[in-house]
């Protein structure tokens, strides 16, 4: 077969980009595992009789000190990864390696907080006794949710600029009124004890 470099060509359209709006789905989805998550461990807090402790580590003196420390440890993590962020956003001047210390932080943050949740779900449940208790339930089941929709969304493209600020802002006042309802307590009424 020859082909005639004179003959006319079909011009098909250069497709254009498609800057359509975001589908809600988009949205939603991270949403609904959000509430999702939330309520499964509110439910199971609340159906589950608690079994009064769950562990405890060698070197503390009791499972409330290790709970305390490891709570201390993700807020203490959760200031760096505001802070990390902060750099990365460029509204602090950081190093070159400060989203790999964000992406880290939050990773151990993270597996700090969930032997402390693991704890508190199988060995007290959900609580409503008093308001300080009722609180650090209610923010401690919203805190998974709200973590999972951050990671959910952190994978979608196109996000507006200002949710994952947003996000990333209520797990961290989220978390910290649950240390503040729990481990500060804690050290308050026992002392600085390990």
């Amino acid at each position: 077969m020859t082909v005639d470099p004179n003959a006319a060509t079909q011009d098909f359209p250069s497709p254009q980009p498609r800057h359509r709006r975001p589908s809600p789905a988009r949205y939603l989805v991270p949403a609904l595992v959000a509430g999702a998550v939330a309520v499964g461990l509110g439910a199971y807090g609340k159906v589950h009789d608690p079994s009064g402790t769950a562990f405890n580590l060698a070197g503390f003196d009791s499972t409330g000190a290790v709970k305390s420390w490891l709570a201390t440890a993700a807020v203490f993590l959760a200031l760096v990864q505001v802070v990390s962020a902060l750099m990365v956003y460029g509204k602090l001047p950081g190093p070159a390696w400060a989203s790999g210390l964000h992406r880290w932080s939050g990773r151990v943050a993270f597996l700090a907080s969930v032997p402390v949740a693991v704890h508190c779900l199988y060995a007290m449940g959900y609580q409503t006794y008093e308001s300080r208790v009722f609180m650090h339930s209610v923010l401690g089941c919203f805190f998974f949710g709200a973590f999972s929709a951050k990671m959910l969304l952190l994978r979608s493209e196109r996000l507006p600029g200002w949710l994952l600020p947003i996000m990333g802002g209520l797990v961290f006042t989220a978390l910290t009124i649950i240390w503040l309802t729990s481990a500060l307590w804690f050290f308050r009424t026992f002392g600085v004890t390990t």
